[in-house]
């Protein structure tokens, strides 16, 4: 699997959007501590910008820009085979036909490192007036499953519902995690204390306070 096959799946960007948002809340309410969390939303990432991210703490990370133009996906995954620290910079193709809408987001100096370099292994965007995702034109180095990573990177993306992240969270956080409550939050019902506590019960909804303005999800006070 390649970016190539998750462009065809990825859901339009607003469904994206609102699937991001759903899934930072219900991991502050599963994990008070940021640092143990791997997806977060940013409402406020910069003027007419938000962002949704992924790390998983061993060096694979997205991140997700929305704007007025549409969304841009930049994905890495350390291990993958197109990882500009094995190639002398970014695979090519992956960067270089992102749209002028989007160049910013290219080159952005938190999705590089220290020395400047873009650290992506996979990239998609779509325009706010496009009817499906775009990749570049790449050719992928033979022999190589996930030669990107996307498919590492994307699973969850790819299928934004309940269930799905139910598996996700009983297997990272290795515990029950209730369906009708994830469903809840998903459905971007307002948040009530029984939710909350339902996922856990030692927080409460001023502790989330922080959180649920970063991602502009509404709760009963």
């Amino acid at each position: 699997m390649t970016a190539h096959d998750i462009a065809r799946v990825l859901p339009e960007v607003p469904v994206l959007r609102d699937f991001c948002r759903s899934v930072a809340v219900l991991e502050a309410i599963l994990s008070p501590d940021w640092a143990s969390r791997r997806h977060s939303f940013d409402a406020g990432w910069a003027p007419g910008e938000e962002m949704a991210s992924m790390r998983n703490g061993s060096g694979d990370e997205y991140s997700i820009v929305f704007m007025a133009g549409g969304a841009y996906v930049r994905g890495f995954d350390h291990e993958a085979a197109m990882s500009p620290y094995g190639n002398d910079g970014p695979w090519p193709g992956v960067l270089d036909s992102v749209p002028d809408v989007f160049r910013r987001c290219v080159e952005e100096p938190a999705f590089r490192d220290k020395d400047g370099m873009p650290v992506v292994t996979a990239c998609l965007w779509r325009e706010a007036g496009d009817d499906a995702w775009r990749v570049g034109e790449i050719d992928y180095p033979d022999g190589a499953h996930d030669p990107d990573g996307s498919a590492h990177l994307f699973a969850l993306l790819v299928d934004p519902t309940p269930e799905a992240f139910q598996r996700f969270a009983e297997d990272y956080y290795e515990m029950p995690v209730d369906l009708d409550a994830i469903r809840h939050v998903h459905a971007f019902r307002p948040l009530t204390q029984a939710v909350v506590t339902t996922l856990n019960a030692d927080l409460t909804l001023e502790d989330l306070a922080e959180d649920l303005a970063e991602a502009r999800y509404p709760s009963w006070t």
